[in-house]
C-alpha cells in the first residue's frame, strides 16, 4: 500500500488508525500535501475536503458530536490554522475530542521571511489539552517517539476529553510516495479515576435541586433521576439540550422562574447538584448566585474548579448516572418538605397559560415559528439550535418526544452553527436533522454551503429577523440608541439568496396565516433543504415580553 514517502507522515497516520481516528477533514493546501497523500491512500481512513478552515473545524466537531468518535483536522501552514480556533475553543468547553494537525515549515525557517509562515507552536495553548510537535529534520522513529505520540493520542480516550494539537514541520519536496511501512504501537490506555462518593447523609430532609446542563441523551440517568424526582424534597430542572424527559422534571426553566417570587424561600434549595455542561438560562444563574447554599456538588470529569454559582463545595469526578444511582442506594430519609410540588405547580400553571397565549394573526413573529414547530415536528429528529435568540426561544417549549437537541453552548458563539449541523448530518446519513438558525448566524457561516457532498438529510429553517435579534431582548442594548447600528447590525438583505448562489433552491414565506402549512410542506413533502421565514424585526422583543407577562398574570 502506497503512502507519503515521509517517515514522519507514515508514523502519524499509522498511529491514528491504531487509535481508531479514521475520519479526517482536510482543507486544500501545499504544506499538508503529504498528509493528504497518506490519508487518501489508506483504506481505513475516510476524508472530507472543506475549503474554509473555520467551516472544516466545525464540521469535524459536528461529526464527533454525532458519531462519538474522535475526528482529525488537517491544515496547511500559516494563517490557515488560525481559522480552526473558534471550533477548537467550542470543543474544549464541550469535551469534544478533536485531533488538530497543523502542517508547518521546519522550525529553522520560522520568522525568517519564508512565505505562508507564522509561529504555530502552541498557538492554541489555552484551549487544547496537549500540544506535541515533530520536525522532520530531527525526527527519529524509535521507542521514545512512539511512546511520545502514544501518550499524546491517549488523551482522546480519557474521561476529560477535548482537542489536542499536533504541529509537524515538513521539508520540501512534499508530493513523493512510497510503500507504507508497518509500525507497531501498544494498545491505547485509559486512566480510570478513583471514585470516592461523598457522604450523602447531609442531604436528608433538605431541599435538593438537581440542575442538568447540556449532554447527550442518557437513558440510565433519565431513569434514575425520574425515581429520585419522586421524593417530595427533590426538584429536577432540565433544558432541551439536557436531552432528558420525565413528567416530574421542570423542562422550561425560564418559564418556571418567571412565575415564582424569587424572594420566597420555599423555592430556595438547600442543596444544589449540577450535572452536564452549559446551562442556557441566565435567569437560573442569577437566581442561584443570590441564594446561600449549604452544599453545591458538581458532578463532572471536566473543569474541577468551575464554580458557576459561586458556592462550589466539591467537584465529583464520576459518571452522572452512577452518582445518582449511588444517591438512591444511600436510602435517605423521605422528606415532608413539598419542594418539588412548589416548583411543579408553577410549571403546570405556566404551561397551561402558554397554550392560551396568541399573537397578532396578521404578523409573523419569531415566537410563532417555534410554536408552529412544536406542533408539527414528529420524531425521531435531531434538532440543531443556533445560538443567541434561537436557543433561548426553544427553551420556552417542552422538549419533543424522540427528538435530540444540540447547540454550540461551549462558547455560545454564532460562528459554526451551520457547519456543525452539516457535520452531524454527514455522520448519520440515516437520521433526519433540522437546523434552526438566525440570519446573522447563517450569513456568518455561509461558506459551509460549499461542502460537498452536502447532506441530503438536513433541513435548514432560517429565521430572518434582519439582524441580531438577541440584542432586543437583553437589558442594556435593548434601550441603547446604538443598538441597531453597532449591536444588532440591522440589515435588509435576504440570506436565502446566498444559499441560492451555492445552488440551493430556497422556500420563502412571510405570512402568519400560512406558517403551519408552509412548514409542514417544507419538512415533510418538499425537496427544498432551506426555508427563509421573515419576521417582524421591530416587534419580536415586545411579543416575548408579552408572553412572559401573560403567563405570569
Amino acid at each position: 500500500m502506497l503512502s507519503s514517502d515521509k517517515q514522519l507522515i507514515q508514523f502519524v497516520v499509522s498511529a491514528m488508525v491504531h487509535h481508531n481516528i479514521k475520519k479526517v477533514v482536510l482543507s486544500p493546501g501545499s504544506r499538508n500535501a503529504p498528509f493528504a497523500i497518506a490519508f487518501d491512500a489508506h483504506p481505513q481512513i475516510e476524508t472530507l475536503v472543506v475549503h474554509d478552515e473555520r467551516c472544516a473545524a466545525f464540521i469535524a466537531l459536528g461529526w464527533v458530536q454525532q458519531s462519538k468518535t474522535p475526528v482529525a483536522l488537517c491544515s496547511t501552514s500559516g494563517s490557515a490554522c488560525l481559522n480552526y480556533y473558534p471550533a477548537i475553543a467550542e470543543a474544549y468547553y464541550r469535551n469534544i475530542p478533536l485531533l488538530v494537525i497543523t502542517s508547518d515549515r521546519p522550525s529553522k525557517w520560522i520568522n525568517h521571511g519564508d512565505g505562508q509562515t507564522i509561529v504555530q507552536k502552541d498557538v492554541f495553548k489555552n484551549h487544547v489539552h496537549q500540544y506535541l510537535e515533530f520536525d522532520e529534520e530531527n525526527f527519529e522513529l524509535n521507542n521514545a517517539s512512539v511512546e511520545l505520540l502514544q501518550n499524546f493520542l491517549n488523551q482522546l480516550n480519557q474521561n476529560w476529553k477535548g482537542p489536542i494539537h499536533l504541529n509537524t514541520g515538513l521539508n520540501e519536496p512534499l508530493y513523493g510516495e512510497a510503500r507504507l511501512k508497518n509500525i507497531i504501537f501498544p494498545d491505547p490506555t485509559r486512566n480510570e479515576p478513583k471514585r470516592d462518593f461523598p457522604d450523602f447523609h447531609p442531604l436528608s430532609d433538605q431541599k435538593i435541586m438537581i440542575l442538568v446542563g447540556q449532554m447527550d441523551h442518557n437513558p440510565k440517568l433519565e431513569t434514575s433521576l425520574g425515581i429520585l424526582a419522586q421524593f417530595s424534597n427533590v426538584v429536577v430542572l432540565v433544558e432541551n439540550t439536557s436531552n432528558l424527559k420525565h413528567p416530574l422534571f421542570n423542562h422550561c426553566i425560564d418559564r418556571s422562574l418567571n412565575g415564582i417570587d424569587k424572594s420566597d424561600k420555599k423555592y430556595h434549595p438547600d442543596i444544589l447538584i449540577t450535572l452536564g455542561g452549559a446551562i442556557v438560562s441566565k435567569r437560573i444563574k442569577a437566581f442561584l448566585r443570590q441564594i446561600p447554599l449549604k452544599i453545591h456538588w458538581r458532578v463532572a470529569f471536566d473543569f474541577p474548579k468551575m464554580d458557576t454559582y459561586g458556592q462550589l463545595s466539591a467537584c465529583i469526578s464520576i459518571e452522572p448516572e452512577k452518582f445518582i444511582s449511588a444517591l438512591l442506594e444511600a436510602s435517605l430519609s423521605l422528606s415532608t418538605i413539598n419542594f418539588q410540588g412548589c416548583w411543579k405547580a408553577i410549571d403546570y400553571l405556566s404551561k397551561d397559560k402558554q397554550n392560551l397565549f396568541v399573537t397578532n394573526p396578521k404578523e409573523l413573529y419569531d415566537y410563532d415559528i417555534f410554536k408552529a414547530l412544536q406542533k408539527l415536528i414528529s420524531g425521531p429528529y435531531t434538532i440543531h439550535l443556533a445560538n443567541s435568540s434561537v436557543v433561548r426561544y426553544a427553551q420556552l417549549f417542552d422538549p419533543l418526544d424522540e427528538v435530540t437537541y444540540y447547540s454550540n453552548r461551549g462558547t455560545s458563539g454564532i460562528d459554526g452553527s451551520v457547519s456543525t449541523a452539516i457535520g452531524a448530518a454527514l455522520a448519520s446519513p440515516q437520521s433526519k436533522h433540522i437546523l434552526i438558525c438566525g440570519d446573522t448566524s447563517f450569513i456568518y457561516d455561509s461558506n459551509s454551503l460549499w461542502t460537498s457532498p452536502f447532506p441530503k438529510n438536513l433541513k435548514i429553517i432560517l429565521i430572518n429577523n434582519r439582524g441580531g435579534g438577541i440584542f432586543q431582548i437583553i437589558e442594556g442594548p435593548a434601550t441603547s440608541v446604538l443598538r441597531s447600528k453597532y449591536f444588532e447590525a440591522s440589515h435588509d438583505k435576504s440570506p436565502g439568496k446566498i444559499a441560492e448562489g451555492f445552488g440551493f433552491k430556497v422556500m420563502y414565506s412571510t405570512q402568519k396565516d400560512l406558517i403551519d402549512s408552509v412548514l409542514n410542506e417544507f419538512l415533510y413533502h418538499s425537496s427544498h433543504q432551506i426555508i427563509e421565514l421573515t419576521t417582524q424585526q421591530d416587534k419580536n422583543a415586545q411579543i416575548l415580553k408579552d408572553f412572559f407577562n401573560f403567563i405570569n398574570s
